[in-house]
């Protein structure tokens, strides 16, 4: 582990008598391998509500003090600190938030479940894993960043539950994005991250910093394997360029300069134009300083939160989500420039079309009542034809994107007005195909071997398979996701 550097934040007032060390949002900065910056934190109190966490391996938390960086208290404490701040973060803006049912009561964090370069979710735990290097052993849970992007996937579920099966690229990718808005909302409420960011930028918010670059150590680590799997300075970077386009129509993979349709490459699209509307939105506020960004950063928390809760689970996530949050914009911030600002980040992404975005219409009270009245339930099944895949069934059970659209909007075409959005069941068959060519699909419990689609690169050891088939009692079988899985598998 790299040393980092040595800048501390002083204890608050509401701050605990014990502080531990922590680092600030990686344990790495830039292209290098290390480097992050320490603060001084007060000591985190997992189980605090909403939203309680246990760590649940190791055991046993070492006492709460200062400790040298690299070391395994040091690394509990950087994990423990993050996810707490993550969960306060999220929980502060919905009071009654709990996770969802099948996680139970506390999220469990497991600090190293093995050997990879790799975090996921699974609605157990949160899984971290390490990975040895000649110079040093990347351990993912030791990155605020990483932390606070798994946290974000439980977050996530716990909103909006319909997403973990539904069968859409959009949703999978959206899933990605809000883990990475996570990260970057989290690390906002760090005094240290706040005034270290508007000195790097001269208080333009939309310039590439420590901020918007993503898990900076895990990146490092992966382009050792594969130099044009991710950023050349980070895993992602939330200041970036990236365009709309149907995922139907984008490769399943891609080097980290394109854009693919695998979830962690598309999502960051819309994390593009989230971070562009939340430094348009900083832009808009009365001052540019570390008051007014620690504001905007729960602002923004609160739109997303409420724009998601509204939203539909259709195919074009993406954008229905986008015309939901400009709606709470519209509605809970009038007269902040917050709508402008967030319009202008989607139609430059290319999430909403111009033309919407100009003539904003109320949502179909039809569909608004039907979404707000389906709560966490799961969305309908279909039957999706798969007999010419060789799996030994002819067809299978997806939960389809169908709840009715509360907008008539779509993500917009390269030339002129909006890209049409698939049908529920064309999207379901795109999705269904994307995860077999990711080799993302257990199929074994219905197939032979030879059906197979593997991934050389995949570690033998645990299993990273997002998806299965699972054969139920009733005679059906049924796609279902197992797990969020954020690990580099080539």
């Amino acid at each position: 582990m790299g040393q980092g550097s040595g800048r501390h934040g002083a204890p608050g007032k509401h701050e605990s008598s014990r502080t531990i060390n922590a680092f600030e949002h990686d344990p790495a900065m830039g292209a290098g391998s290390s480097g992050g910056v320490i603060v001084r934190r007060p000591t985190p109190k997992l189980g605090a509500t909403p939203l309680p966490i246990v760590i649940g391996n190791p055991k046993s938390a070492p006492p709460a003090k200062i400790y040298p960086v690299g070391t395994p208290e040091f690394r509990y404490w950087v994990t423990a600190e993050a996810a707490r701040r993550g969960a306060d973060y999220w929980g502060g803006l919905e009071p009654k938030l709990a996770w969802n049912s099948q996680v139970g009561s506390k999220l469990s964090i497991d600090t190293d479940a093995g050997k990879d370069l790799n975090a996921f979710y699974d609605r157990n735990n949160l899984s971290f894993f390490h990975f040895p290097f000649d110079a040093l052993t990347i351990y993912s849970a030791a990155s605020p960043d990483v932390v606070c992007h798994e946290l974000g996937h439980a977050v996530l579920d716990a909103i909006k539950p319909q997403l973990w099966d539904a069968a859409s690229l959009e949703a999978g990718a959206f899933h990605e994005s809000f883990g990475d808005m996570s990260a970057i909302l989290s690390a906002l409420q760090l005094e240290n991250m706040r005034h270290d960011v508007l000195n790097d930028t001269g208080g333009v918010l939309s310039r590439s910093s420590n901020l918007s670059r993503l898990a900076e150590q895990l990146g490092w680590g992966i382009r050792q394997l594969d130099p044009t799997a991710v950023d050349p300075d980070c895993l992602r970077n939330a200041v970036n360029r990236f365009f709309y386009a149907d995922p139907d129509t984008l490769p399943s993979r891609g080097p980290a300069s394109s854009l693919s349709s695998e979830v962690h490459s598309f999502s960051r699209v819309f994390t593009g134009a989230f971070f562009e509307g939340l430094a348009g939105m900083f832009k808009a506020r009365p001052a540019q300083d570390e008051e007014n960004l620690l504001q905007v950063s729960h602002d923004m928390g609160r739109i997303l939160v409420d724009g998601i809760k509204n939203a539909s689970v259709v195919p074009n996530f993406y954008s229905e989500v986008a015309a939901n949050i400009l709606a709470v914009a519209d509605s809970q911030f009038a007269g902040s420039g917050y709508r402008e600002a967030l319009n202008s980040a989607f139609v430059r992404h290319g999430i909403i079309p111009p033309a919407f975005g100009m003539a904003l219409a109320a949502p179909r009270a039809a569909a608004v009542a039907a979404v707000a009245g389906g709560g966490g339930g799961e969305l309908s099944r279909q039957n999706l034809s798969v007999a010419e895949y060789g799996l030994n069934v002819n067809s299978i059970v997806v939960f389809a994107a169908d709840q009715p659209r509360q907008f008539d909007v779509a993500g917009a075409a390269a030339a002129v007005g909006a890209v049409a959005p698939p049908a529920s069941n064309d999207a379901a068959k795109a999705f269904f195909e994307d995860l077999l060519r990711q080799g993302r699909i257990n199929v074994s419990a219905v197939a032979t071997p030879r059906a197979a689609i593997t991934r050389a690169a995949a570690p033998t050891t645990h299993d990273t398979f997002t998806h299965e088939l699972r054969p139920e009692a009733d005679g059906t079988v049924t796609l279902r996701r197992l797990r969020i899985d954020c690990g580099f598998h080539v």
